[in-house]
């Protein structure tokens, strides 16, 4: 099996007539757990959907395992899994768990019949859920009625459901309570350990000791490395700027004698 990889390469992209990135570049290979971190209004969700290919940047190329996704939502949509923000509209719905997951996997069936050719929904979805950890007494039950911790794991199951080799999850702590969080949290370092993860937050502490890489992100300013290079005060100021003191404060406050990463 080939390691998953993403390369991001003088990618700049412009939205509403703003530059948020204009010369972004790093790069990830390997299984492992990649932090994107910074503050609102940084770019975070943008560079997951650059990712996604459902934005079309202005120059600079995007590689998933090496393939040039770059503004190709089909082509990263083979390689990626995604799960969104916290969304309570979504939540209204009359679905249950399972039909959340199954409807990705036979929406996805339609779409790539060769890759899911002859795989069968039932074990697919039952295979998603069990990796996820759902309590067998949930799959049944409207995705309403489920704890903020156990419907994140119905949308990490949907995500993934069709075996990416690369996972993308956009704040995905924020609807869960402590103890919930601290399932995630443990779910998503066994995943880190089996595919590459990406997950945009505003705070490093929860996911520290699974992380392997940090972007910091504040639009055109970025630094990427390992968690020891980039969570110092020095290359914090460089990102967020020096105005951003109690930001800093927090930051270095959450990760001190913390970092067990190499």
């Amino acid at each position: 099996m080939c390691e998953p990889s993403l390369s991001v390469a003088s990618l700049a992209v412009r939205l509403g007539g703003q530059l948020i990135f204009s010369n972004l570049e790093f790069s990830a290979c390997g299984r492992g757990l990649l932090q994107v971190l910074g503050p609102n209004g940084a770019g975070k969700t943008t560079l997951l959907r650059a990712i996604l290919g459902l934005v079309k940047p202005l120059k600079g190329r995007i590689l998933l395992n090496g393939v040039d996704v770059t503004g190709k939502p089909k082509a990263a949509g083979r390689l990626v899994g995604y799960v969104p923000q916290h969304d309570e509209p979504e939540l209204s719905y009359p679905l249950t768990a399972w039909d959340v997951v199954e409807q990705e996997f036979l929406l996805k069936s339609a779409g790539w019949p060769r890759l899911l050719r002859g795989l069968d929904s039932s074990a697919a979805v039952s295979s998603a859920l069990e990796l996820v950890g759902l309590d067998k007494s949930l799959w049944r039950r409207a995705l309403s009625s489920l704890s903020g911790g156990e419907r994140q794991r119905v949308l990490l199951a949907r995500a993934l459901v069709c075996k990416p080799s690369i996972l993308l999850l956009d704040e995905p702590l924020g609807p869960i309570d402590p103890k919930g969080r601290l399932e995630i949290v443990g779910l998503l370092g066994e995943l880190s350990r089996r595919m590459l993860v990406v997950v945009t937050s505003h705070d490093p502490s929860a996911l520290l000791e699974h992380t392997r890489w940090v972007l910091l992100l504040n639009r055109r300013a970025f630094y990427f490395g390992a968690p020891k290079e980039a969570l110092v005060e020095s290359t914090l100021k460089s990102v967020y700027g020096f105005e951003a003191r109690v930001e800093l404060a927090r930051f270095l406050g959450s990760v001190e004698g913390s970092c067990k990463c190499a």
